[in-house]
């Protein structure tokens, strides 16, 4: 089945499961299994050469002992492989550990029959009784327990088999978790910068139906006003197509943009407007969000300069304080009270991208100013484009 059949996530998630289930032996392990059993080999067969209780080995018994050490462990070398397997296959869980415990020593017990008799056969082949001693049959070597040595070894390489099938499975959850980490880490870049996007396609339309609205309140006054207007409004509109994948800007860009907006409202309010810039040059290069200004001058310009009595007034500033960038704009109007409760889509939409790209690391305020007037500021982190390649 395709990931397209059955969604990515979980297409990955099965192929996962799959190589988990498999667990396969590695050559360097098939390795180690043979060096080890014939290290055994050489160990026992070496043992029972040197046994003082055996003076004086004729060369045909030398003989014997050597193939049957070789043999009693080339046997365990054969049977690692499938108790390896019924290891990962039948693991010990929580919720069925003592059904797979009596399922793993009922093996146990007929291997190492199994395993007894077949040695016994060989032994009997290879070192016959002396005459007139009848080689013992299996169920005499069963009653007298012959096969608890061959159970205990069973039991050693289940242990070891057990251990490296929970090795591999912690290894396993390891990746998978380190997996899934990475993989949350993508989604939730990629949920910021949707909503990221999504508070900028907000934005935009409401900043135009705005500036649309400032046009048809001159059409029939000022005709010529009208056109300059819709020319600075068809450049900004392209000057914010052209940085629409940007989320942030350099300062001096936003300030460019800001400029091209203010240009459309000197128009409209008709040399009753006055704005000032105080930017400090050591702030120009800082990047800031991409249309964090034009709201908060759009808000001082609609709840602020025009009610202020006589020439409207706004200032826009800004500063480096440290690791932090300070934006004021601040306006001559009535004060926050009549701003704060009608401050609408634009004031909004600029906190939370503020909240979106910043987190706690930025805060924004609207407070009265000394002398009559709101003040909106913004502090966010000092970082530039060198900073963040």
């Amino acid at each position: 089945m395709s990931p397209t059949a059955l969604g990515r996530s979980e297409w990955h998630e099965r192929q996962h499961e799959s190589r988990s289930q498999r667990i396969p032996l590695r050559p360097a392990e098939l390795a180690a299994i043979i060096l080890f059993w014939l290290f055994f080999a050489v160990l026992n067969a070496a043992g029972r050469l040197i046994d003082p209780r055996i003076p004086g080995l004729r060369p045909e018994v030398t003989h014997a002992v050597l193939i049957l050490s070789f043999i009693e462990y080339a046997i365990w070398a054969l049977l690692t492989v499938p108790i390896v397997w019924l290891a990962h296959r039948f693991t010990i869980s929580s919720s069925e550990r003592a059904s797979r415990l009596l399922f793993f020593l009922a093996v146990g017990v007929v291997l190492a029959i199994l395993v007894d008799t077949i040695s016994s056969q060989f032994r009997a082949h290879l070192l016959p009784p002396p005459p007139g001693r009848p080689p013992r049959g299996m169920f005499t070597n069963i009653i007298r327990f012959e096969f608890l040595d061959d159970f205990m070894v069973y039991l050693a390489v289940l242990g070891a088999a057990l251990a490296r099938d929970y090795f591999l499975r912690y290894q396993a959850r390891l990746e998978e978790t380190t997996r899934l980490q990475s993989q949350a880490a993508r989604l939730e870049a990629q949920l910021a910068e949707a909503r990221l996007d999504a508070l900028r396609t907000q934005l935009n339309p409401h900043f135009l139906f705005n500036t649309l609205n400032a046009v048809s309140t001159l059409v029939e006054r000022d005709p010529r006003g009208v056109r300059r207007m819709i020319a600075r409004l068809s450049e900004l509109l392209r000057h914010t197509l052209d940085e629409t994948d940007e989320q942030e800007i350099p300062l001096d860009r936003e300030l460019d943009l800001l400029r091209r907006y203010l240009e459309i409202m000197e128009v409209r309010f008709q040399g009753r407007l006055a704005v000032t810039m105080n930017i400090a040059e050591d702030v120009r290069d800082a990047l800031v969000p991409n249309l964090v200004l034009q709201p908060l001058v759009e808000n001082a310009l609609k709840h602020g300069a025009t009610g202020a009595e006589g020439e409207g007034r706004v200032e826009v500033s800004a500063r480096r304080d440290g690791n932090l960038v300070h934006l004021e704009v601040r306006d001559n109007g009535p004060g926050p009270i009549a701003s704060s409760t009608s401050s609408g889509v634009g004031i909004k939409n600029t906190v939370a991208r503020l909240e979106q790209l910043y987190g706690t690391k930025q805060r924004f305020s609207l407070r009265a100013a000394d002398g009559g007037g709101a003040i909106a500021e913004v502090e966010l982190p000092y970082h530039t484009e060198r900073a963040t390649a």
